[in-house]
C-alpha cells in the first residue's frame, strides 16, 4: 500500500510541472489570448483543488487501510495464541478423558464381576425361596389341617361343654332332690316345728307338669313365690319328673334352712366389709369388672343383713345397659325378696327371708345359659330353682362391678333406698355353675372351689363409711 501512494504522488508532481510549462509558453503570446488563459488557469486551479481533496481522501483511506492491516496482524497473533491455549486445554482434557475412560473401564470390569456374583446370589436366593415356598405351602397345608383339627376339636369341646352342662343340670337336680329328702327326713325326725322344708308328694298326672311344679309357700302368705308365678316357664328340678311336688315353708322365716348348730364355726373366709348405713357413698368397687364374657355364673357370699330389707348385693353395668347383672333389693319390695336381673328387663324374684334375722347366712345364686337354668342356695339348702331364664344369653365383659349399690349409670346413679346395710364376707364369683357339693363345702367353710374369677381380695376401692375388718371366724365379727 505504501508503494502505491508514492507512485501516485510522483505522477501528480510530473503532471503539475507539465501544466506549468504550458501556461508559461502561452503567457508570452499576444494579449488577446490572455483572457482564455486565465479562464483555463482558474478551471485548472479548481481541478487542482478537487484533485487535492480526492488525493487527501485517498491518502486517508490508504492510512486507514494501513491501520486495519496492522490490527489484523495483531488479531492474527492473538488468535494464534488463543489456538495454542486451546490446543493445550484440549490436550489436558484429552488426558483427563483418557484417565476417566481408564477408570470407567476398570469400574465396568468390577461391575461385571459384581453382577456375576449378584447373579449367582440371586440364583441361590431363587433356589432358597423356591424351597421355602414349597416348605411354606407344606406348612400352609399342615396349618389348614391343624385348623380343621382345631375346628373339629372345638366342636368336640362344645359338645363336651353341652354334655357337661347337661350333667351339671342333672347334678343340680339330684342335689335338689337330696335336699328335699333331707328336709323330709328332718321333718319326720323333729316334727312339724322343725326348721326345714317339708315335702308333699303326690302321684304324677298323665298330663305334662304345669307351671306350678315348683311353688314356694309360706303359710297363708307367699311373697317369695311371686316371681315363679309371674314367669310360668319356670319348672322344678327338685326330684323325679314323674312326681308332682310342692315345697311348704314354715311360717317363721327365720326357721328356714341354715347351717345346723354344732357343726363348728365358719372361719378363714377372708376380709369382712361392713356397710353401716344406707348412704349412697357406701360402695365397694371392683376394677376391672368382668374380663371375659360369661355364659354361666355362680355368686356366693356370707351375708348378714342389718336392716328390714336386703338392698343391692351386686350390680354390674355396661354402657348399653346399666342392669346387665343385678341382685337387687329395695324397701318397696316384699321383705326378704330380691330381684335377680340378667340383661334388664328380664328378672326373677328370689326369696331370701332367712336373711332378715340379723345373723350370718350363706347365699349362692347359680345360673347357666344352657336352658336358662338357675338355682338359689341358702345355707347349703336349695331355696328356689327355675329354667328358661335368659337361655343362650351371654353377659359381656368390660363393665363396672360394685357391691352395696345399684347403678343407674356406669359407676354411679346410686339410690339410698336400694343400698345394702349389713356385712359381707367370703364373696366370690365363678364363670361356671357350681355343683351342690361345692356349694355345701362353701357353706361349711371348707374353702373356695377352684376357678373363682373375682373375690373380695380384688376390691379396688371402698367408698363412704364402708369399713374393712379381719375376723378369724364369722361368729366373732362385730
Amino acid at each position: 500500500m505504501a508503494c502505491s501512494g508514492r507512485k501516485t504522488l510522483s505522477f501528480l508532481l510530473v503532471f503539475m510541472l507539465v501544466y506549468l510549462h504550458g501556461a508559461s509558453s502561452q503567457a508570452t503570446g499576444p494579449a488577446g489570448q490572455r483572457k482564455p488563459f486565465f479562464e483555463r488557469l482558474r478551471r485548472l486551479e479548481e481541478q487542482f483543488w478537487r484533485f487535492q481533496e480526492v488525493t487527501l481522501t485517498h491518502l486517508q483511506s490508504i492510512a486507514s487501510n494501513y491501520n486495519v492491516s496492522y490490527n489484523i496482524d495483531a488479531r492474527f497473533q492473538s488468535l494464534e495464541e488463543d489456538s495454542q491455549a486451546t490446543a493445550l486445554a484440549v490436550n489436558r482434557s484429552q488426558a483427563i478423558v483418557l484417565g476417566d475412560l481408564a477408570h470407567l473401564k476398570s469400574w465396568v470390569r468390577k461391575s461385571q464381576r459384581r453382577s456375576r456374583k449378584v447373579d449367582t446370589q440371586l440364583q441361590a436366593l431363587h433356589l432358597t425361596l423356591s424351597a421355602q415356598g414349597r416348605q411354606w405351602a407344606q406348612e400352609a397345608d399342615e396349618q389348614k389341617a391343624r385348623q380343621e383339627a382345631l375346628a373339629s376339636l372345638a366342636r368336640d369341646v362344645q359338645a363336651m361343654q353341652d354334655t357337661l352342662a347337661r350333667l351339671t343340670l342333672q347334678i343340680h337336680s339330684q342335689g335338689a332332690r337330696l335336699a328335699v329328702f333331707e328336709g323330709h327326713l328332718q321333718t319326720d325326725h323333729h316334727g312339724p316345728s322343725a326348721p326345714a322344708l317339708t315335702l308333699a308328694l303326690t302321684p304324677s298326672q298323665p298330663t305334662k307338669p304345669g307351671p306350678g311344679s315348683l311353688q314356694l309357700q309360706r303359710g297363708r302368705h307367699t311373697p317369695g313365690a311371686s316371681a315363679l308365678q309371674n314367669h310360668p316357664e319356670d319348672t322344678s328340678t327338685l326330684a323325679d319328673p314323674s312326681i308332682h311336688r310342692s315345697l311348704v315353708r314354715p311360717q317363721d322365716p327365720s326357721q328356714l334352712a341354715r347351717v345346723p348348730q354344732g357343726q363348728g364355726h365358719i372361719c378363714n373366709v377372708g376380709p369382712v366389709f361392713i356397710f353401716p348405713n344406707a348412704s349412697t357413698q357406701n360402695v365397694l368397687s371392683f376394677s376391672p369388672g368382668l374380663l371375659s364374657a360369661l355364659r354361666a355364673l355362680s355368686f356366693c357370699s356370707w351375708i348378714r343383713a342389718a336392716a328390714g330389707h336386703l338392698g343391692t348385693l351386686l350390680s354390674y353395668a355396661t354402657q348399653d345397659n346399666d342392669n346387665k347383672l343385678v341382685l337387687h333389693g329395695r324397701d318397696s319390695l316384699a321383705p326378704g325378696s330380691i330381684h335377680f336381673v340378667i340383661g334388664d328387663p328380664a328378672f326373677r324374684e328370689l326369696p331370701l327371708q332367712p336373711l332378715l334375722d340379723g345373723q350370718w347366712h350363706h347365699v349362692c345364686v347359680v345360673w347357666a345359659s344352657t336352658e336358662g337354668r338357675y338355682w338359689l342356695h341358702v345355707d347349703r339348702r336349695l331355696a328356689a330353682t327355675g329354667s328358661r331364664f335368659r337361655a343362650g344369653y351371654e353377659i359381656p365383659p368390660g363393665g363396672s362391678l360394685v357391691v352395696g349399690q345399684e347403678q343407674d349409670r356406669v359407676g354411679g346413679g346410686f339410690d339410698g333406698a336400694e343400698a345394702f346395710v349389713g356385712s359381707v364376707a367370703g364373696l366370690a364369683i365363678w364363670d361356671r355353675a357350681l355343683v351342690p357339693g361345692e356349694v355345701a363345702d362353701l357353706a361349711m367353710g371348707r374353702g373356695l372351689p377352684t376357678g373363682a374369677i373375682l373375690t373380695l381380695a380384688n376390691a379396688t376401692w371402698a367408698g363412704g363409711f364402708v369399713r374393712r375388718i379381719s375376723c378369724t371366724c364369722l361368729e366373732h365379727c362385730p
